[in-house]
């Protein structure tokens, strides 16, 4: 039997994707270039591997049974096929893309950059801005880094824990809570809140904490970014309570005030995640441990 390893390609991102158009977007190829890879596919294994469901392609049971085994045979031969060569920084001409939390693209991307420049005049940062739901360009390979407090899903997605802060504060110089006795949670829920969410989520994890004191907060407003927030304390008597790692600094700016949160919450992460896919790239490889230091750097305490 000849086989085409371009096939084990196709399968692999249809197993991934669900779709034949989500695999086509994965392998930048048309449509009807990977339905007929699909159709080869089918007349190979003698199975259907995706079939339809109402409006959705279902995997079937062969199909979920070889699921694994397809992703690591497709990565051993890119590993095999893959050249080998020595990462000259100095030549290397490339553009990452980083999705990142504005907080932390304030906090630790100067660092990251001049970092990067320092070592690869060539290479050129492009971060760009989360969205407000989650989307599947790191698994396509549109963006190459994420950072952010939320630790992805997914076997071929890859995550460390590159740092972790305590929640904190923020009000305006004079704000009723920086005046007095300490604040206590009783204090702090009676305070008006604006909440940082790039979905506009209006509750979280503090309001479970609250609950089971017999509190609760009142949120009048979500925005999607933690500057945008700092702007709303700055001028009125509402708080914001974020990472003290990614506020610190920028409060101190904006003359603002720090205190701490009065409830018992386990440290906000920062996580740095990637596809598998460039476990084993020179470049990418260079590139996440200038991020890991990055991050590390101004979002530990």
């Amino acid at each position: 039997m000849q086989l085409d390893l371009n096939l084990l390609a196709a399968l692999d991102a249809l197993l991934e994707e669900g779709s034949v158009a989500g695999a086509a977007a994965r392998l930048h190829v048309t449509a009807p270039a990977m339905s007929r890879s699909l159709g080869r596919i089918r007349r190979t294994t003698g199975d259907q591997i995706l079939v339809r469901t109402g409006r959705t392609m279902t995997p079937t049971p062969y199909a979920l049974a070889v699921r694994e085994q397809v992703h690591e045979l497709l990565q051993q031969v890119q590993g095999v096929l893959a050249p080998s060569r020595e990462l000259d920084l100095a030549t290397l001409e490339r553009t990452f893309t980083l999705r990142w939390h504005d907080s932390l693209v304030a906090l630790s991307g100067p660092a990251l950059l001049a970092a990067v420049r320092e070592r690869a005049p060539g290479v050129r940062l492009r971060f760009v801005a989360e969205a407000s739901v989650d989307t599947p360009e790191l698994r396509r390979g549109e963006v190459d880094l994420e950072a952010n407090a939320n630790h992805p899903g997914g076997r071929d997605v890859r995550a460390e824990q590159v740092g972790a802060s305590p929640l904190v504060v923020v009000v305006r110089q004079g704000h009723p809570l920086t005046r007095g006795s300490t604040v206590t949670a009783e204090r702090y829920a009676a305070a008006e809140h604006v909440t940082v969410s790039r979905r506009g989520n209006v509750g979280n994890a503090l309001d479970e904490v609250l609950a089971r004191l017999g509190l609760t907060r009142r949120v009048v407003a979500t925005v999607p970014t933690q500057a945008a927030a700092l702007e709303f304390v700055r001028g009125s008597d509402l708080l914001i309570s974020v990472p003290e790692a990614t506020a610190r600094a920028a409060a101190a700016d904006l003359g603002l005030a720090v205190l701490p949160l009065p409830l018992d919450l386990p440290l906000a992460p920062v996580y740095l995640s990637w596809h598998q896919r460039y476990d084993t790239d020179p470049a990418h490889r260079w590139l996440r441990g200038l991020a890991r230091s990055a991050l590390a750097l101004g979002g530990d305490t």
